[in-house]
Order: structure tokens, then sequence, then C-alpha cells
């Protein structure tokens, strides 16, 4: 079992990656609780800071699952925590808008389309609708899904900012694992106040590109309409949430009892 981390005065485990945290502690709709020190999540893990570093490799984490794309895992790689297997496991088509905002933004021309106009809430909700149905999606957080079931655990996942990309794929392990909705919708939430170094590389993108602050706002945090975004899709694709876990990605009863036996006390 993964070590329990200690918190921080100000909240965080690590201070340096801020949206990094135990999903540990949520209760399930019986009434049965998520283990604490098994499965975290996280914004990107270049930034583990040198004071930081012994703590984040006392975690005990022993899978590192990073789902950003090969731009942005070559452009800033991560550090892995001794002991640890890196695995890179892809959820976006990296050809997608919603892959490459970050290089559209240094092109004023580009940007100023991507935002004009409430643009920037569109585009999210598109990048969530991406998010369930998209066959690299489907593939990748199938992969994520069965990685934290058979383990090694602890095991931390993460993208950039940890909000979006990793924020689907902590409403989908919290709810396979029954957590109920408004808990899931909360835990997503939290990823509003975790988004400092976000914020650092955004502004400056948004300066570069002569983008108002409030026109980029809507990229840099999470709403719980963004969320409710997937659930309505895949409730238009496939029906129901079980549906898309069976028929969409694929994945098998055993592999579920397996996550649960692994991650409930």
């Amino acid at each position: 079992m993964g070590i329990v981390a200690d918190v921080t005065n100000d909240g965080f485990i690590l201070s340096s990656v801020p949206n990094f945290r135990d999903l540990g502690g949520l209760r399930t709709a019986t009434g049965r609780t998520v283990r604490h020190g098994l499965l975290y999540r996280s914004d990107a893990l270049h930034s583990v800071s040198e004071e930081e570093v012994a703590v984040y490799n006392g975690l005990g984490i022993r899978q590192l699952v990073d789902l950003r794309t090969p731009h942005e895992r070559e452009s800033l790689p991560d550090i892995t925590p001794e002991g640890a297997a890196y695995t890179a496991v892809s959820v976006q088509n990296p050809e997608a808008a919603g892959a490459n905002f970050s290089a559209a933004l240094n092109d004023p021309e580009v940007a100023r389309r991507m935002f004009a106009d409430g643009a920037a809430e569109r585009f999210m909700h598109g990048v969530y609708r991406e998010l369930v149905t998209d066959a690299e999606a489907l593939t990748g957080y199938r992969d994520l899904v069965e990685r934290a079931a058979k383990g090694p655990t602890a095991l931390v996942f993460h993208c950039s900012a940890g909000k979006d990309r990793t924020g689907w794929g902590a409403a989908l392990l919290l709810g396979l694992l029954g957590v109920d909705r408004e808990t899931v919708v909360t835990d997503y939430l939290a990823s509003n106040e975790r988004q400092a170094n976000t914020d650092k590389w955004m502004r400056l993108l948004a300066e570069n590109s002569g983008l108002p602050w409030e026109e980029v706002v809507p990229m840099t945090r999470v709403r719980a309409e963004y969320l409710d975004t997937s659930f309505r899709h895949i409730d238009e694709v496939y029906g129901s949430f079980d549906n898309y876990v069976v028929d969409g990605l694929e994945l098998s009863g055993g592999t579920v009892d397996l996550l649960r036996e692994r991650m409930l006390r």
C-alpha cells in the first residue's frame, strides 16, 4: 500500500506541484471509502522542486502515467519518483485543436479566432466531448483504468494543468469506484484553487498573442458544466455511463471488480 502523505499548512502535498493530490478519503454511495495513498492525480511533474523531491520520493509511487501529448512530454519531461515506472498514455489526438492550443496562442491571428466572442467556452465543451468518444481517448482511459486496477500501486496520473484530461480520468475512476456524482464534481472543481503554475504560462501566452486575460480564463479553470458535457455526451452516444464503460472503453467486469478490491476499504 502507498504511504499516506502529509498535507502542508497551505493545503498542498507538494507546493511546487499545486494540483497534486490524493483521491483517498472520498466515500462511495454504498458507504465504502477510497483508500489513501494509492491513487494520486496531478498537474505536470516537471516542476517538483529540489526541496520537495524527498517528499515526492517518499510517497511510495510505483507508476507514473503521463496523459500529455508527445510535444508536451518532450518540452517538459517529468521527474519520475524513485522506484516508479514511467508510462506515456495518450488520451488525445496530438493533431486535435485541443491538444495544440498553447501553440495557437503563440500565433496572434489564430488565437484571436479561437477566443473571439466566447469561443474559449465552446472550445472547452468540444474538448470534453472528445475526451469520452475519440478513439485515442477510449484506448488511453481504458489503459489508465487497467493500470490502476492491476497495479503496482501507488499510481499518479497527470496532464499539464491536471484539470481536464486528468479531471476526466479522475471522474471516470471515481465513478467506477461508486463515488456519487456530486462528490466527483466537488473533487473536479477543487482544481480551480490549484492553478498557480498554469496561470503563469497562460498569462504569458495571452500577452504574447495580445489577448485580454478574461478571454483566456475559461481555458484556465474547470467548470461543472464542462464535466456535465462529458456525461451528457456519454448518454447521447452510449445511453448510460455503464454502457460507456462496457461498449466504449471495453472494460471487463473483472477489471472493475479488481479496481474496487484494490482501491476501496
